[in-house]
């Protein structure tokens, strides 16, 4: 059977069953779990290269021990459980000073919660410890609705006394054993079934002496509280540099990864210090205070001169002069009477406290709703090292990854201060566990790939020299010619007659022939200037097709070119792409020229354009040569799937996320792609679309999903050939959802394979590709970074698992960042070196840019993808109507509906627009 949209086999005629036929009870069939697969060998491809990594090797010698696991319960006196953040740990420490015996002299490693662990056994499966803590410093301490600092007799009575101890009750119960045996057979290269158990212990340990020296931690990063590691990076958040620490198993053993990490914090200091350069204001009196209640609520404070520390719950409603409270004072008779005051002369009649800017300004609530506790806000500075969790704008990303650089000798430099710092071994439960770290990073032994030769036009070839190339004197591969097209402007201010004739000049060097646009520039209506973005980009399309008509043109533009006035964050692009891709199936391409435009700019404008309209800029020469090497890709037909969810920024709980999946198309090219974007639950991270079976109006089997649509894509382009062999690159996932990858997406695309033809079964290739992971390299000799197609597949790498790390870009800036590529499933049989010079050339077919990319193509094709479609979404109305549920949308009883994606107008939805 052939290859038919929509459609797999038609279902058979069910079987005449007897009457007299007694049916046998079956077991269910259980499908066999794939799980990775493990290594085939080692790569012997390139130039060998020797090289230092940030892993510091482990060394353990008490393989016969025993870690031992145990569960905390803390409680309050009554019973109650103890659930404030950061207690814990003051607690079990308090457990460990006075208890030092009962606890066998044993020290322990905690967790900050409810576990913790020993080396070797308690002295009894269970045990219960009471302890008395000082009270913390907290909005608890104070039942008044005044000031925490009260100090008159009457007030005194009403309210607990500043240091006032409180009991706790502490109850440690045995859970489990680990043998350390574990460790030991990882040292060696092997694992057990208790070696995730045994690192998750080291792991413990390290995060509790970074606990002890006052660090911040976020999850398996600490952070010092030193001035030297904060870089302020505006709207009154701090970034702070700290390290990142975590056993890693490799083929040379257990190792350290240690690596520098940022987290961003608030800036500390005084409240309305933080308000200002929040709000980007120079006087307090222009401060927005409904903005700030938001940006203080939660926020820790330590007030002055009690250098206690609460809770901000909010604002006062009044100004400090005239916010009204009730206090207890004693009347002449000596009689305790409520008094009705102000906070303002409470503090400076009453307590002798002068205020020289507050009264003007409202309080600083760290009460309760109904029991407020108002404090002046010169009184109250922000506490260090308070994460700051919202998104950052544009511009404090740029300054963060700006001051976050580290060329490879500093930051080398600062990872050896790290570990020399942290101390490790002096740790006396690492001691007892018998574990040490070195201090020598590890040695490696890379291989360099050379680049794969490139073909562009005239039949000119080429081989890139450092990961980069240009066009200079060089034409487009496969150029296109741009007919009908139109130049529109949102206020930018722009000479949009030089633009386009510099455009149409260098498109023509380049051997895009350009046609002059419509002869007029459509200029946005200074009247709607300010309007709401769609309103704007609604406008813009009526003046265009009016002035269209008078020129006596019919049809639309075949392609737009917009000019904005921002470079980022343009509230006029969502609506913008919504309207072009979604309703008017346009290509477009937006920019925001700075004044001093050059040939440069416009060859990489014209790059995305010639992309978007279905020209190649340039190509791998084994894409259109018989005599190609890789005879597995280039002569059996292949189809190359690049995978990615995108899932908002934080804070965003109402905005879906957004899977994304591109395939290539016209085999035997490689360098192609078309995409298909679907939403589904916030924070899923498994895409759920990849299969859908369900019937047309004809009540006809069809198929829905994801991967359909671009098979049938690939079958059109590719001469009505399906696939032999399907490689999948898959981003965006940690080692945990391995499992999940290969058993559910995989198990959906073979699915859908089947639901086309049941005899077809296409081999598979699964590969993920990891950027967020802390591995580093350096060259043993010199300080640059490691040259571009760096490949290591050894030593550091899974003992078992078919991984490797490529830096296949050149690092310009900062310390490169190797991916991480994770073999899962090879049913094709690829050779190592084969598939690593696969991987190798797709970072070399990204038409966006002139360089090696640090991942491959179809990735970076996918997340793009599903970001310029998320911008289509942040202007789509979120309230769904019973319609839309019933077309593509998704919704589970108790959460918040998936809103279905706006479906791509036929015209562009198989074009490369996310290029």
């Amino acid at each position: 059977m052939g290859f038919d949209k929509g459609k797999g086999l038609p279902p058979p005629s069910p079987p005449v069953v007897p009457s007299n036929l007694v049916p046998e009870i079956l077991e269910p069939i259980k499908k066999n779990t794939l799980l990775p697969m493990a290594r085939r060998g080692s790569g012997t491809k390139g130039v060998k290269t020797h090289l230092l990594t940030n892993h510091f090797r482990v060394n353990f010698n008490n393989s016969n021990g025993h870690f031992f696991h145990y569960s905390v319960a803390i409680t309050y006196e009554d019973g109650r459980p103890v659930e404030a953040k950061g207690i814990g740990r003051k607690i079990l420490e308090k457990v460990q000073e006075t208890y030092r015996t009962d606890l066998g002299s044993k020290y322990f490693a905690y967790d900050g919660e409810k576990t913790l662990f020993t080396v070797g056994a308690l002295p009894s499966n269970k045990l219960d410890f009471s302890i008395v803590l000082e009270d913390t410093p907290s909005s608890r301490n104070n039942t008044g609705n005044a000031s925490p600092n009260e100090s008159n007799d009457a007030d005194r009575k009403r309210s607990r006394r500043p240091n006032q101890s409180k009991k706790f009750m502490v109850e440690i119960s045995y859970a489990a054993r680990i043998p350390m045996q574990a460790i030991a057979s990882a040292l060696q290269g092997k694992e057990t079934d208790y070696l995730q158990d045994a690192i998750r212990v080291l792991d413990v340990i390290l995060r509790q002496s970074a606990a002890r020296q006052g660090c911040l931690l976020v999850r398996q990063s600490f952070f010092h509280n030193d001035v030297q590691n904060f870089v302020h990076i505006g709207g009154g958040v701090t970034g702070v540099r700290g390290f990142h620490s975590s056993f890693r198993t490799t083929q040379g053993g257990l190792s350290l990864n240690i690596d520098t990490s940022t987290t961003m914090v608030v800036q500390p200091g005084h409240v309305v210090d933080f308000l200002l350069v929040n709000q980007n204001v120079k006087d307090p009196k222009y401060l927005d205070w409904n903005k700030d209640r938001r940006a203080l609520k939660n926020l820790r404070v330590q007030v002055t001169p009690s250098n206690r520390e609460y809770k901000i719950t909010g604002l006062s409603e009044e100004r400090c002069k005239d916010q009204m409270f009730t206090r207890n004072s004693k009347n002449e008779k000596g009689e305790v009477e409520e008094v009705q005051t102000t906070v303002y002369k409470y503090f400076t009649e009453f307590r002798g406290i002068p205020l020289r800017y507050s009264g003007d300004f409202p309080c600083i609530n760290v009460g309760k709703p109904k029991r407020p506790t108002f404090i002046p806000i010169e009184h109250c500075e922000l506490v260090s090292l308070q994460r700051y969790t919202k998104s950052l704008n544009s511009l404090q990303r740029a300054s963060l990854v700006e001051k976050s650089r580290q060329r490879p000798p500093e930051r080398m430099a600062s990872l050896t201060n790290g570990l020399k710092k942290s101390n490790y071994n002096a740790d006396l439960v690492l001691q007892e566990s018998g574990v040490s770290i070195g201090s020598s990073f590890t040695q490696v032994e890379g291989r360099v790939l050379p680049a794969p030769r490139l073909k562009v036009g005239n039949g000119e070839e080429f081989q890139p020299r450092d990961g980069r190339w240009n066009f200079n004197y060089k034409k487009l591969v496969e150029p296109v010619t741009v007919t009908k097209w139109a130049v529109v402007n949102f206020s930018a201010r722009c000479d949009t007659n030089r633009l386009i004739s510099d455009l149409i000049r260098c498109g023509r060097m380049k051997g895009i022939n350009v046609d002059p646009p419509y002869k007029v520039v459509f200029q946005e209506d200074p009247n709607y200037r300010g309007a709401p973005a769609n309103i704007r980009v609604e406008k813009m399309f009526e003046q265009m097709q009016s002035e269209l008509r008078k020129e006596g043109i019919e049809g639309k533009p075949k392609f737009i070119l917009c000019i904005l006035a921002e470079k980022k964050n343009s509230l006029v692009y969502g609506p913008w792409k919504r309207r072009n891709l979604v309703e008017e199936g346009i290509v477009t391409q937006c920019i925001a020229p700075t004044p001093k435009i050059n040939d440069q700019y416009l060859t990489n404008v014209l790059l995305k354009i010639n992309a978007k309209l279905g020209g190649l800029n340039s190509l791998l020469a084994m894409e259109r040569s018989p005599r190609a090497m890789m005879p597995l890709v280039t002569q059996v037909p292949t189809f190359i799937v690049g995978m990615d969810v995108s899932h908002g920024s934080p804070g965003q709980s109402d905005i879906p996320s957004v899977a994304a999946v591109v395939g290539s198309i016209e085999w035997p090219l490689i360098s192609k792609y078309r995409a298909c974007v679907r939403t589904q639950s916030r924070k899923v991270e498994m895409i759920d679309n990849l299969f859908k079976p369900a019937t047309n109006e004809k009540g006809e089997p069809v198929d829905d999903g994801i991967f359909s649509e671009l098979l049938w894509d690939f079958y059109l382009s590719s001469k009505k050939r399906k696939p032999e062999h399907i490689i999948i690159f898959r981003d965006g996932v940690s080692e945990s959802q391995f499992n999940q990858v290969l058993n559910i997406e995989l198990d959906q695309m073979m699915q859908a394979c089947k639901f086309v033809e049941e005899n077809w079964e296409p081999k598979f290739t699964v590969i993920i590709a990891q950027k967020n992971h802390h591995t580093k390299f350096f060259q043993a000799e010199g300080p640059g970074n490691v040259p571009p197609g760096t490949i290591i597949d050894s030593k550091i790498c899974h003992p078992r698992n078919n991984d490797f790390y490529l830096c296949a870009h050149n690092g310009m800036i900062g310390t490169t960042r190797p991916t991480h590529y994770h073999v899962l499933y090879d049913e094709i049989g690829f050779s190592t070196d084969d598939l690593q010079e696969l991987v190798h050339s797709l970072s070399y077919v990204y038409q966006r840019s002139t360089t090696a990319i640090s991942v491959v193509a179809p990735v970076c094709y996918a997340h793009l993808a599903a970001a310029q479609m998320g911008t289509v979404m942040k202007f789509e109305d979120m309230s769904l109507s019973e319609t839309s549920l019933t077309h593509g949308g998704i919704t589970i009883p108790g959460a918040v509906p998936v809103p279905p994606m706006p479906k791509l107008n036929v015209n562009v939805a198989s074009s490369m627009f996310f290029c």
